[in-house]
């Protein structure tokens, strides 16, 4: 009889070509998707070592980091910094050089690198997915294994299409029970890092799995695994089911006619079978979950709406005492503050966390005939132009202007200081992305991570609001 397997491992044994060493493994990859700010020089790389790319069909190139998220029309012409902007006329070039395929800044699929891949079909079940970025790993809702690479791999994976790794261990976060009302998995991925820290899934896989799993659509879980780096994870994972399968149908880069019949029948096959051992485990009732902000500067420094921020003295450890010591001096807060008392100058909905368009959907739900605090600046970002085309189409737009919110062009945006939208110094910011590292949105910018929900009516309030009870 089979030993059992968990799915990370099933996944990782069809994709060894073969073992380096006593845990180095040689692994094929079968998607790479490349941007503008890790790939020019993996691509200087080839050039001087004169290799061509492999196989160039299996990478697919947009850029989104340092893209404005205005003026879209004018197409490389709107980016107005000379570094930014020879980043993306290198991408351009070096795609077009190699032939691969590229989606420009001008085309209605353009968008966060993270959310195209999905939207496209690029992103399926069972493959191994590679990016130079961190959140990768949101391409594991799909029962993908997917992780972010340096440039030096990135070079690698164009040049063979492959690449040396050290084999991670497997955890298993469970979550079980039926959410509360405005409460997401934003809300959900923010408790689990503020229970189990940053550190914890460090050399390790984690596959996502329980009842509340179950129940949550492919846009809620890519949310999951897109954070599942910020608990130290390689990546996440959740199986792939009927929502899976039915969200890629049709899809462009998608399997067609036999080769879906093919695909599904492999898919099926992705789960974690029964007696499978994990290396870790967690478990989660989410039944009396409360919406999450972040009060410092690590996504664990997370409490509920509810709470009060921690007090530093109330840790033994010396080191852990400092840093909530030096989280709060940059944050400009206090051990004892309540975040409901908390003021906010600015807003930002988007990133590859939180922009897709079941996350304006509820956003603009929530604030519909409100308008936003005079005090504070709010900006939605869709993800894609995909996203963005439906959201007009839907009256979310409007929703969102006629509050007082901007509307953006899709980029990666106010995620990171990378492009024009970032926060003055002393700034804070409800913000529906991924990390609170100092400066991440600007040079002494303050970042609360929160979830559209709770970013949208934060924004009409000016201060943080618990949206599992306050009504506007």
């Amino acid at each position: 009889m089979d030993t059992p397997k968990t799915l990370f491992d099933k996944i990782w044994g069809d994709h060894v070509i073969n073992q380096t060493n006593k845990n180095q493994y040689l692994l094929y990859i079968d998607r790479h998707l490349v941007h503008e700010v890790t790939s020019p020089q993996a691509f200087e790389g080839l050039k001087l070592n004169k290799r061509k790319v492999r196989k160039p069909e299996l990478t697919l190139g947009v850029a989104d980091h340092n893209v404005p998220t205005t003026l879209r029309d004018q197409g490389i012409n709107s980016i107005k910094d000379k570094i930014a902007k020879l980043q993306v006329e290198t991408l351009e070039k070096n795609l077009s050089e190699n032939n691969i395929k590229y989606i420009p800044l001008t085309s209605k699929n353009q968008g966060i690198v993270h959310i195209i891949g999905p939207e496209q079909g690029f992103t399926i079940p069972g493959t191994t997915i590679v990016c130079g970025d961190s959140h990768t790993s949101t391409h594991g809702a799909f029962g993908s294994l997917a992780f972010g690479i340096g440039t030096s791999e990135v070079e690698h994976v164009l040049a063979t299409q492959t690449l040396v790794q050290t084999k991670p261990k497997n955890m298993r976060i469970i979550i079980n029970g039926k959410l509360k009302k405005n409460v997401t998995s934003k809300d959900i991925i923010l408790k689990v890092i503020s229970e189990i820290g940053t550190a914890a899934g460090t050399g390790h896989v984690i596959e996502f799995s329980g009842s509340t799993i179950l129940d949550m659509t492919m846009e809620e879980r890519m949310t999951l695994c897109n954070m599942s780096i910020e608990a130290g994870a390689k990546a996440g994972l959740i199986a792939p089911d009927n929502k899976t399968f039915d969200y890629l149908y049709g899809l462009p880069f998608a399997p067609k006619e036999k080769n879906w019949e093919l695909a599904i029948e492999y898919w099926k096959k992705l789960v974690t079978d029964k007696g499978a051992i994990f290396d870790q485990e967690f478990s989660f009732n989410i039944e009396e979950l409360k919406p999450f902000v972040t009060w410092g500067t690590s996504p664990e420094n997370g409490i509920a709406i509810n709470e009060k921020i921690p007090d530093p003295k109330q840790y033994n450890n010396l080191e852990k005492r400092q840093s909530i010591e030096k989280s709060l001096n940059y944050m400009g807060l206090k051990a004892g503050d309540s975040l409901k008392d908390i003021s906010i100058q600015k807003v930002f909905i988007g990133s590859c966390t939180n922009g897709r368009i079941e996350d304006l959907r509820a956003a603009a739900n929530y604030i519909q005939g409100k308008k936003v605090s005079h005090n504070v600046q709010a900006l939605v970002v869709p993800g894609s132009g995909l996203v963005k085309k439906q959201a007009e189409s839907e009256g979310i737009k409007e929703i969102f202007l006629e509050a007082g919110f901007e509307w953006r062009d899709p980029g990666c945006s106010m995620c990171l200081g990378m492009n024009p939208d970032q926060l003055a110094s002393g700034e804070r910011c409800a913000s529906t992305s991924n990390r609170n590292f100092e400066g991440r949105q600007g040079r002494g910018g303050r970042t609360h991570l929160v979830s559209p929900i709770t970013a949208a009516a934060s924004a009409i309030k000016g201060f943080f609001v618990d949206v599992t009870e306050e009504s506007l």
